[in-house]
């Protein structure tokens, strides 16, 4: 084996020294067996490779007049939160044309060292690394320093990072730790021309997304704040809140026990302080809110499309050619036959593994049946928790507070099961991670893009039913099915099903959100910080005496690898999180605050991450984000239907607004005017108990004992219904509407940046291509004239015949 891993070394490096690359061997500082073998490219091949990978390159300086922006006068107040531009210079805008090495001249070449970018340097380099052969049998050839990384041959490929430099001419990686990485310029816009140049277009596309993502939220932010402000100030006025509280409203009114045997009669003011809080989250301001962010999640889409075309021209890849992918090691180890590409018309080896579909759906479905069992599991635990919380307090406040044990055994089991189901969600997450990788080697992707493009898709459903399932519970399911008392519903055939608070299950969704949110923060910033502990102890161990000096190379080699699949597990955060700020936002206005505290600090953790903890990366072209584009649309969809969802049947805003037009009027005289007072006992249902002087309440809209449609549902149930489909349907026609027209209006590409594309084809066209029309003019130049000279002398032979 160390033979064969040898001559494949041996051979591989032949090649690349062959194809023009230049090697040089450096024995390591640390280990004495380690060897490290440094990669070099002269001008010429990176002019060569230039030309073959297609790289734009600029031609002249963009002369197109730009229009001056409305909100230049505060541009002494906003230069602040850009980087220092006496030390990242704004970069001058050039027209580009698709490199080509004969036709250097034409290209704005100032400085050779300067003219490609450390990252259009590394993209080639890979590219070589890539492609030399590295054994040969008969007619098969393997190459790839991918399959010899996975067979051990080599232990690492990176591009190197930028040395140290703080003094007069700081490097690029040093002044992206100074003015992007460093805490102190955590206010600060992200140089993102500087981080394309430094580690390519995927790295930047990303961090442009997230800083265009974080800096929209700061919007969506200040109107939820709003909002929780107003319901904080209002819940004291709050006329339900009050008639909750109100001794002889509230305190006169006995509410049927919550579970059988064990619990107790209990009285509806007992609830006062979950009333109020309650008030917070669910008021007018929040229905507004729900709307408003239905809006802001179509307006960030569509201004992320033009934000987007802009950085695609500015970074080159409007047109860019993707070269073809070499087939992942993986899918090559299966090859067994040949097949001609319809294309090139070259044989390649292929594999005729082919995995069933069906086998992998039927993975997925055990997968998300498992999450659903959890989910089941977490409600079992919540009915035994309180029926064991509500027993306990009976006996041991009865003397004191004879009626506060439905409350604090109702909180108590809120809080423990969020929890409980938190933890669930973390272990889960870890099974399901490993699940999701192993459908998708089993389904044996050809290339790079296939296989992240299939686990996205798996990973995002598998986290979807994990995270939300929970939250989908509380908010449509929670006390919608619960009989009467009379006739209760039981789960298991044991437990009564559960029941929400007299006020609704919206605090208690509330409840769970804040605790998977925050406790997923947390969870996030202790990963990082035992990474930074990782990287701080192997580079203790491997520390040696103070007279031998690191070389950058062996540096790099003691980080951390980014991995093979880049920043997926970064943007799935990320778009777990917009699920959480779009889904449920309508039950928590402050989860855009809290995405925004949080991205706040994630985009330079991020940041400090790649420049200071991972080797750098080998830099990728990318047009956008991928396969994550679709998964947002698809959550800003769904979160129109959601929040409308949760205003209609989670909150208690609908019966609010029909008892309010429709059943209420002051008892004396004027029946124009409208009241909420007397609401609380209307939503309540009477029952009859023999062993109890009077009568006591559910919640429910039924008819009371007596009535000759006793325990049926009564015309405000059905008017409260018809008022919820109602509000749905005009609430998503609405928002839908409104989504349909701003994409309309909102153009994805900006008309500016449509001139400019027009402009740089043009101006190649004109200078590099009639270039050619010149050369076959200047060459056929003698040709033509001898042809002409001929013809006049012909012309002047039959003359003289003619005369």
């Amino acid at each position: 084996m160390f033979q064969k891993r040898k001559q494949r070394r041996e051979y591989f490096e032949a090649s690349l020294m062959k194809m023009g690359m230049e090697l040089e061997a450096a024995r390591s500082v640390v280990d004495e067996k380690l060897l490290f073998v440094k990669v070099h490219m002269p001008w010429d091949m990176l002019c060569t490779y230039a030309e073959v990978l297609h790289i734009k390159m600029p031609i002249q300086p963009n002369d197109l007049s730009t229009t001056s922006s409305t909100f230049n006068f505060l541009s002494c107040i906003t230069k602040h939160f850009y980087p220092s531009e006496d030390l990242i210079a704004k970069e001058t805008e050039y027209f580009t044309a698709p490199f080509e090495k004969d036709r250097l001249e034409y290209f704005y070449v100032k400085d050779r060292d300067l003219f490609f970018t450390p990252s259009m340097r590394s993209r080639m380099a890979y590219y070589i690394l890539s492609r030399a052969p590295y054994e040969v049998r008969g007619n098969i050839k393997k190459f790839g320093v991918t399959k010899l990384l996975d067979g051990g041959v080599y232990k690492a490929a990176y591009p190197l990072h930028d040395v140290s430099g703080k003094d007069e001419c700081p490097n690029e990686r040093y002044l992206l730790y100074n003015e992007w990485a460093h805490p102190k310029s955590f206010y600060k816009m992200q140089p993102l021309d500087l981080i394309r140049k430094y580690y390519g277009e995927k790295i930047g596309i990303y961090f442009a997304w997230l800083g265009f993502y974080t800096a929209m939220l700061a919007l969506a932010a200040i109107v939820g704040l709003a909002c929780f402000i107003y319901g904080y100030m209002t819940q004291e006025t709050s006329t339900w809140s009050k008639e909750v509280c109100d001794p002889l409203i509230g305190g006169n009114i006995v509410m049927c026990p919550q579970c059988d045997k064990e619990c107790t009669y209990w009285r509806l003011n007992s609830t006062c302080e979950s009333s109020k809080k309650l008030c917070i989250f669910d008021n007018y301001g929040t229905l507004v809110f729900a709307v408003f962010m239905a809006i802001w999640v179509t307006v960030f889409l569509e201004f992320w499309k033009r934000y987007q075309a802009e950085l695609e021209y500015e970074w080159d890849t409007v047109e860019f050619l993707e070269q073809e992918e070499q087939p992942r090691p993986e899918y090559e180890a299966k090859c067994n036959h040949e097949r001609i590409n319809p294309v090139t018309r070259v044989r390649k080896m292929c594999s005729s593994h082919m995995s069933d579909p069906s086998n992998s759906c039927v993975c997925a479905c055990v997968q998300i049946v498992l999450i659903l069992a959890s989910v089941v599991a977490i409600i079992v635990y919540r009915l035994a928790v309180f029926f064991s919380f509500s027993t306990r307090l009976q006996s041991d406040l009865k003397e004191l507070e004879p009626f506060k044990e439905y409350v604090t055994a109702q909180m108590a089991t809120s809080v423990t099961a969020s929890i409980i189901s938190f933890v669930v969600i973390m272990v889960l997450n870890i099974l399901y991670e490993r699940v999701a990788i192993w459908i998708t080697d089993f389904e044996l992707p050809r290339t790079k893009t296939d296989y992240e493009n299939s686990l996205t898709l798996k990973m995002f459903l598998f986290q979807f039913v994990n995270y939300y399932s929970s939250c989908f519970y509380i908010a449509f399911v929670k006390g919608k099915v619960v009989g009467y008392p009379g006739q209760p519903v039981y789960l298991l055939g044991k437990y009564r099903n559960e029941e929400c608070d007299p006020g609704g299950c919206l605090i208690e969704l509330t409840t769970q959100l804040t605790v998977i949110m925050g406790g997923k923060a947390i969870w996030n910033n202790i990963q990082e910080v035992l990474l930074w502990m990782k990287n701080l102890i192997f580079r203790y161990c491997t520390r040696v005496g103070s007279e031998k000096v690191i070389p950058r190379w062996e540096q790099d080699y003691q980080l951390q690898p980014i991995g093979k699949l880049g920043l997926f597990y970064e943007y799935l955060e990320m778009v777990i999180q917009f699920g959480f700020v779009t889904l449920f936002v309508a039950s928590f206005p402050l989860a855009p605050v809290l995405a925004l505290v949080n991205n706040l600090f994630e985009i330079r953790v991020d940041a400090w991450k790649i420049i200071t903890q991972f080797r750098r990366m080998v830099p990728e072209k990318a047009q956008d984000i991928g396969a994550w584009q679709p998964i947002l649309q698809g959550v800003a969809i769904l979160a129109v239907a959601s929040n409308a969802m949760i205003i209609a049947f989670t909150s208690d805003m609908i019966p609010r607004l029909v008892y309010y037009w429709s059943f209420s009027v002051y008892p004396y005289g004027d029946h124009s005017s409208h009241t909420m007072q007397g609401y609380i006992n209307n939503t309540l249902s009477v029952f009859d108990i023999q062993d109890f002087s009077n009568k006591s309440r559910y919640r429910d809209f039924r008819y009371p004992p007596g009535h000759h449609r006793q325990y049926e549902y009564s015309i405000y149930y059905w008017h409260v219904i018809a008022a919820k489909m109602a509000f749905i349907i005009v609430v998503e026609h609405i928002v839908y509407l409104t989504k349909f027209v701003l994409s309309y209006v909102i153009p994805d590409v900006p008309y500016t940046v449509r001139e400019q594309i027009k402009r740089e084809k043009y101006l190649s066209q004109v200078i590099l291509h009639e270039t050619n029309l010149k050369l076959v003019t200047k060459r056929l130049k003698p040709v033509a004239d001898k042809i002409l000279k001929h013809n006049e002398d012909k012309e002047e032979e039959i003359m003289d015949l003619h005369f």
